[in-house]
């Protein structure tokens, strides 16, 4: 006589309530395994939550806004100005900034007397930055320890809160280089009632007609 073996499931484990265990423990693992893999190529390499803390980027940005920050641009393109980016912060890379990219590698940046004036090869001679897309047009923006004029390298960002008030930046604590930007903001998600796609808001520079004084 033919002797019988114990019925085997296509999971490889013997029936019975020590097999089902098993067979849902692996399935369990198999699905969180494929999880991980669609999860952390997008969360590394496609998007990256971000929580805004403080006020910096008032009236545009509040405390606790949540904004999902599109990282993938970047690798295929250049910042420009009016981007609105998040940033490790170069004196400590550990911390997360978000802040407005006012001034490109290779300009000099100058504040004066509440005026941003920018000198590049289009403008040699200065052109005056227009923010009036995102900002108050009386707006006024004031200087705090980084020297003016300041020229930047081929690889730094001059960036500023929106809230020129009330915002630590490049204009205290000097540039951000290319690698420390993490990407842009992109959508906010909450509020929800508030949420909205980040729309690239380019400040516009108009030439200089006469001296500065």
């Amino acid at each position: 006589m033919n002797e019988q073996r114990p019925p085997v499931s296509g999971h490889g484990f013997t029936d019975g309530v020590g097999g089902e265990v098993l067979a849902f423990i692996w399935e369990t693992a198999k699905i969180v395994l494929i999880s991980l893999a669609i999860i952390v190529p997008i969360r590394y390499y496609l998007v990256q939550p971000f929580f805004v803390k403080g006020e910096s980027m008032l009236p545009n940005f509040e405390n606790k806004d949540y904004i999902i920050v599109d990282k993938l641009s970047y690798r295929f393109g250049v910042p420009r100005r009016g981007d609105v980016v998040i940033f490790r912060y170069p004196r400590d890379p550990q911390e997360y900034f978000i802040k407005r990219i006012i001034a490109l590698p290779g300009e000099t940046i100058l504040i004066h007397k509440g005026r941003i004036i920018i000198y590049n090869g289009l403008f040699p001679n200065g052109g005056e930055l227009d923010e009036s897309a995102y900002l108050p047009k009386e707006l006024e923006t004031q200087l705090c320890s980084v020297q003016m004029p300041y020229r930047l390298d081929q690889n730094e960002y001059f960036v500023i809160g929106d809230n020129r008030d009330h915002s630590s930046d490049s204009r205290c604590w000097g540039p951000v280089n290319e690698s420390f930007l993490s990407g842009r903001a992109w959508l906010r998600l909450w509020p929800l009632d508030q949420s909205f796609f980040i729309k690239r808001m380019t400040p516009f520079v108009e030439r200089l007609t006469e001296p500065l004084r």
